[in-house]
């Protein structure tokens, strides 16, 4: 099989499988006794690497149940520590940010979209000038791979008091990121994104403003997120965010390099292909739209010759529907329907590329004529 949908998941690092293992026996880090205190040990010491990782303090770092639910958080809590009902935000969200934004509206509260160009950024900062409760904006997209203006963001909206949450899900562990430096005020990484376990999420969260609970409990995680924290997930997502940091620049240098031959033999062997983003983006995606294709035959197409990919966002799979992404940067239907996402990630060689650029003329050729029924 060759794998080239690293953006939905990358598999489980050797070093997050042994550390999972190694305190799987670990019992509720909250209980007072001698195995709660050694779990809770275990706690600290993965909740201070992944500070140290990320630019943060040990205290800013929440942990989650996925990075959905950090993003959840960041969004609802710091709207709801706001006395204002005001949100800015961008169309090409991550479901886990846009649908919320998307009630917070539907509830009567103001939302301002920051519009995006053609190339999948954001174009126009205009909106932030106007003080609001949160502004919600991702660092680099998971379809299209196309990185943001977040410092930017960050300083506009902090000129007029508006605390900012990051989206960091597709970057954390890809590009490097330093809450600290950054100043937004809480960010959402996702632990199975960098070889981490599925199941668990990180909020970086500052002191202050301090975001309000979306689910009550027990009070664990500074009373951000209540629930009894998944020590082993802990400590395997603290030694898988370790070494993605410790070989970022080596294997960002190899992988772009990946990427940039998937997207030359593309443009080189389809005709009518359309390449999404161009720079800044994500060291591994390639985007592409076939005009006229069908994704679902795409995809499809590839699978039955062993090579794995998909159409966009794998949270919002199911029934094919034009990309929201693709439609807010302003492409046509014909155009967004034979969208297709290539992510080429730490297990790929080059005769993954190989393989994939020797099956995807025909499979083209083929889901144009099963768009054209």
């Amino acid at each position: 099989m060759v794998y080239l949908d690293h953006a939905a998941t990358t598999p489980m690092r050797q070093s997050a499988v042994d550390a999972w293992v190694e305190h799987a026996g670990a019992l509720n880090a909250g209980s007072q006794h001698a195995a709660g205190r050694r779990a809770n040990a275990v706690l600290a010491e993965s909740r201070e690497r992944i500070a140290r990782a990320l630019g943060a303090d040990p205290v800013e770092v929440v942990f989650t149940g996925s990075g959905t639910e950090a993003n959840n958080i960041g969004v609802r809590g710091l709207f709801g520590a706001s006395q204002s009902g005001r949100v800015v935000s961008t169309p090409i969200e991550h479901p886990a940010v846009l649908e919320v934004v998307k009630a917070l509206g539907q509830t009567g509260e103001d939302v301002a979209w920051l519009p995006v160009g053609r190339d999948g950024r954001i174009s126009d900062l205009a909106a932030l000038d106007t003080p609001a409760a949160v502004a919600a904006v991702m660092w680099a997209n998971n379809e299209t791979g196309a990185i943001q203006p977040v410092g930017e963001v960050v300083r506009r909206a902090g000129s007029v008091g508006t605390p900012v949450h990051v989206d960091a899900v597709q970057a954390v562990g890809h590009v490097p990121v330093n809450f600290h430096e950054l100043g937004a005020v809480t960010l959402a990484a996702s632990a199975h994104k960098f070889g981490g376990p599925r199941g668990m999420g990180i909020l970086l969260a500052r002191r202050s403003p301090v975001p309000q609970p979306v689910i009550l409990g027990g009070g664990q995680e500074r009373g951000i997120r209540s629930g009894t924290v998944d020590v082993a997930s802990a400590a395997a997502t603290a030694a898988a965010l370790e070494e993605a940091v410790a070989e970022m620049e080596a294997e960002r240098a190899r992988i772009s390099d990946l990427r940039d031959t998937v997207v030359a033999g593309v443009e080189a062997a389809v005709p009518e292909v359309i390449v999404t983003t161009g720079e800044p983006r994500l060291p591994g995606h390639a985007h592409f739209m076939f005009p006229g294709a069908n994704a679902d035959a795409l995809i499809m197409l590839l699978d039955a010759q062993g090579i794995e990919v998909s159409a966009g966002s794998a949270c919002a799979s199911g029934v094919l529907r034009m990309s929201h992404v693709l439609e807010a940067m302003g492409y046509s239907e014909r155009e967004a329907m034979g969208a297709l996402r290539v992510t080429v990630g730490r297990t790929n060689t080059r005769d993954d590329v190989d393989a994939f650029l020797a099956a995807i003329p025909e499979v083209v050729e083929r889901a144009r004529a099963a768009g054209a029924l």
